[in-house]
């Protein structure tokens, strides 16, 4: 890749179940110079699909606005319902700075995004985290608050005129959040019990905005399937907020109703750096380097 600016982008888009539409979202991103998908993942209950790709900032900009486009086609948000929280078609569009770019590129990459598909979509977009115009649009849930349903009530309130586009909801496809932010670990930990309210309330104890941990933001999920619960998180700072530490305020916040941890997963792709920083807590390893890291020396 030599000196080439890296973006990663992780567009979320409110579509699950239909393989077929799941595809025609993620077309844009194949066969294109400059743009690498390297991950799609869908989820039935949460009635989303997480696309991941990297790239040259131009041509993961312009994939980008294709693919937000044939979701405004193809997904109705008026029939749309999942498990996780959401507000349009394209829920949510966060630009992240991988290599030789900055994350002042990575916003101006962001408010490009979100001045072009505003305009070609008719479509209202919300800047928010590193991007945001305004310290209460800064996290993403406040924005999202109300979902789908009660965005059109909402938009209409002066404080939460978008930043681009009408100020009314797309009929169809509603309200998008564009942004730009460190890289994210989505990590959810299952639990043995089939009790939502417990999943809640653990979650309340891990993540920052209730008094947990800093850079963690967590739900509850039911698995319906599986007959379990999750705390479903996002890892906003794996730097600061390490995962092993998610996991072990879980596993100690779960004893007290009886309950386990019966695993973990890791959504999307991950930083090395971020499990390995847990292998070496678990293992107690003494004055460990990520130098030591076979892979990392090879990368060079």
């Amino acid at each position: 890749m030599g000196m080439n600016k890296i973006v990663q982008c992780v567009p979320n888009f409110s579509e699950g179940r239909d393989l077929e539409k799941i595809e025609k979202i993620v077309n844009p991103f194949r066969g294109k110079n400059g743009v690498k998908l390297l991950d799609y993942k869908r989820d039935e209950d949460h009635n989303r699909v997480v696309v991941t790709v990297v790239g040259e900032p131009e041509a993961v900009k312009d994939a980008v606005i294709e693919a937000m486009g044939v979701a405004i086609e193809v997904i109705d948000m008026t029939k749309h319902q999942g498990q996780h929280p959401r507000m349009g078609a394209i829920d949510v569009v966060p630009f992240i700075p991988i290599k030789n770019i900055s994350m002042t590129e990575a916003v101006e990459l962001a408010k490009e995004v979100a001045k072009i598909a505003s305009e070609k979509y008719n479509l209202p977009i919300f800047l928010y985290e590193k991007a945001a115009t305004d310290p209460q649009r800064e996290n993403l849930a406040t924005i999202r608050k109300g979902e789908f349903e009660g965005m059109a009530e909402k938009i209409k309130s002066p404080e939460w005129t978008p930043d681009f586009g009408p100020a009314e909801i797309h009929p169809t496809a509603g309200v998008t959040a564009v942004g730009a932010r460190m890289p994210l670990v989505a990590f959810n930990v299952n639990l043995d019990t089939n009790n939502l309210e417990i999943a809640n309330k653990i979650a309340k104890c891990v993540r920052h905005i209730s008094g947990g941990l800093r850079f963690c933001k967590a739900i509850g999920i039911e698995l319906s399937d599986r007959g379990i619960v999750q705390v479903s998180m996002n890892m906003t700072d794996y730097t600061k907020t390490s995962l092993y530490r998610a996991f072990e305020l879980i596993r100690i916040e779960a004893k007290r109703y009886g309950v386990n941890i019966v695993g973990s997963e890791i959504i999307g792709l991950v930083p090395m750096e971020a499990l390995i920083d847990t292998a070496v807590y678990y293992l107690g390893v003494e004055d460990f380097s990520m130098d030591q890291v076979l892979e990392t020396r090879i990368m060079e």
